[in-house]
Formats: structure tokens, C-alpha cells, sequence
């Protein structure tokens, strides 16, 4: 036997449950506004590697570039922080390191890269020009650091 209460429980919910609209995507897949903050974030960091690249790209060629969100942190002391070799740190904070190139710890060889921590870098950065200034201006001395010559020659200067 069916009593009415049993039959309101086996009613399909509505989809508008509790007045807050119709649940899907706010934008469509295809614009800019869809895309993460991770996303952007790879996208200035092509842009300001670009014009690095134009100048430098022969010698740039056995290069690669990481993003991660945040450095690893093997050990840590409330008294001192010691990164290892390669890191472009700002008040203790890596913003970037250059990973030469080596054997990786499965015995293979690996290629020298350059790894970008996206949080630090957008903590620094109060609007997207400043971001895209820093990552400029990381990139110069990162890229440096792997060709050891100075920045101002990475940047546009005299050159090699």
C-alpha cells in the first residue's frame, strides 16, 4: 500500500534546490575567463620567456621549464633556511631554481630546467603587470645563472 508520504520521497528533487540557479558553467570552455589561475600563470610565463627566447633560443635549446605550485622543503629550522645550489630566493622564499642537467634517481640522464613556484611569485605580485614584470626579471637571471653570463646580456644588453 502507498501512503502519500512515500510518494513525496520517491519525487524527483528539482534541480533549482534552495534558489541558487541553475548549476553548470558560468563560461564557455573557449574563453579567457574559463581558464584556472594556473592556466594564466603558464600563459605569462611563455610571454616573458619569449623575448628570452628569440635572443637565446640556439643556446636555450637543451633547456626546459617547470611550474610547480610551491618549492619542497626537505628540512626546516626556525633559525635558518639553507636552500640548495640554483635557487633565486627573496626573503627566504625560492621564487625559482635552475636544475642542472644530471642523472635522475632512477640512473637516467636528465636535461637542465628551470622551475618556476607559481605561489610564492603570485604572492609577490599585486595586480598582473607586476606578475609579468617578476617573472621577466626571474626568468633574466635564471637563464643567466644556466649560460653563466650576466643579466643585463640576457635582458637585451651587449650580448654574449
Amino acid at each position: 500500500m502507498t501512503t502519500a508520504r512515500r510518494t513525496l520521497r520517491r519525487s524527483p528533487r528539482r534541480r533549482d534546490r534552495r534558489g541558487r540557479g541553475l548549476r553548470g558553467l558560468m563560461y564557455p570552455a573557449t574563453t579567457p575567463a574559463s581558464r584556472t589561475r594556473a592556466e594564466r600563470f603558464d600563459a605569462l610565463v611563455l610571454e616573458a620567456l619569449e623575448p628570452i627566447e628569440l635572443r637565446w633560443g640556439s643556446e636555450l635549446a637543451e633547456l626546459d621549464l617547470a611550474v610547480d605550485e610551491v618549492p619542497e622543503v626537505e628540512e626546516t629550522s626556525p633559525d635558518e633556511v639553507v636552500w640548495g645550489q640554483g635557487v633565486l630566493a627573496d626573503v627566504g622564499v625560492p621564487l625559482a631554481q635552475l636544475v642542472p642537467a644530471g642523472v635522475d634517481p632512477e640512473g637516467l640522464p636528465s636535461r637542465a630546467r628551470i622551475v618556476i613556484y607559481r605561489r610564492p611569485l603570485e604572492a609577490r605580485a599585486r595586480v598582473g603587470a607586476d606578475l609579468a614584470d617578476l617573472l621577466h626579471e626571474v626568468l633574466v637571471e635564471q637563464v643567466a645563472e644556466y649560460l653563466n653570463i650576466e643579466p643585463d646580456a640576457v635582458d637585451g644588453g651587449e650580448g654574449q
